[in-house]
């Protein structure tokens, strides 16, 4: 239980403020980057009529994002955000996941990482809208149906990234929390390999599907 709330920080002075660091998540994160980027070199390596099982695996991932983003977004628009979709789905996947190896903690586990993705889709989103529809027409919209409701549209946009950042970090960390006491109660004999079973392929395999879907409807909204 002493490793609940533990964090090795790296703090730097600058200018007068101080920059924190969360190491764990950092070096996770790289350890997540790292697996997909072996994943992609090794699935499209040796590309053939008859697929081995990476790239099976490979293509699949791609070919249902790629519908999926496909049907939300027209043709010409999917192509260019499907990529997009595919790739945080598949980092949020593994992210989720990584907490399963022993010794290592899901970067998803920190708020900083859902939070910057939630922005991420954010910004994306909006610049999507602006490019699709024009400056004009699009801060139009936030003054519909009245007025004076532009300023409960523009909290409810806001609030769009507190909610799919929180939903994400909740879950995660909320399993990582009970997993760890639920250890330290039976001796990690009876129940924790279901848990982990439960919280860290299916909830995690879920809420990388969610968080994915939900930033694909945003862009989708923005720009019809």
């Amino acid at each position: 239980m002493e490793e609940l709330g533990r964090i090795h920080q790296l703090i730097i002075p600058l200018m007068g403020h101080k920059l924190t660091f969360n190491l764990e998540v950092i070096l996770m994160t790289w350890i997540v980057i790292a697996l997909l980027i072996v994943f992609g070199f090794l699935a499209s390596r040796k590309k053939a009529i008859l697929p081995g099982p990476l790239q099976v695996l490979g293509e699949l991932f791609v070919a249902q994002l790629f519908g999926l983003t496909e049907e939300a977004l027209g043709k010409k628009m999917g192509r260019t955000y499907a990529p997009l979709i595919c790739s945080l789905f598949m980092f949020l996947l593994l992210s989720d996941w990584l907490g399963i190896i022993p010794h290592l903690e899901e970067p998803t586990k920190d708020l900083n990482t859902p939070l910057g993705l939630g922005l991420m889709g954010f910004f994306i989103a909006h610049y999507a809208g602006i490019k699709s529809k024009g400056f004009k027409e699009y801060a139009r919209e936030y003054f519909q149906p009245i007025f004076f409701m532009m300023p409960l549209n523009l909290i409810g946009e806001l609030a769009k990234v507190v909610s799919i950042s929180f939903r994400l970090f909740g879950n995660i960390m909320g399993g990582s929390i009970i997993i760890l006491v639920v250890s330290h109660l039976t001796y990690s004999v009876i129940l924790p390999p279901f848990l982990n079973a439960f919280f860290g392929l299916f909830v995690g395999a879920i809420q990388a599907f969610v968080f994915t879907m939900l930033t694909l409807v945003y862009i989708s909204v923005q720009v019809k």
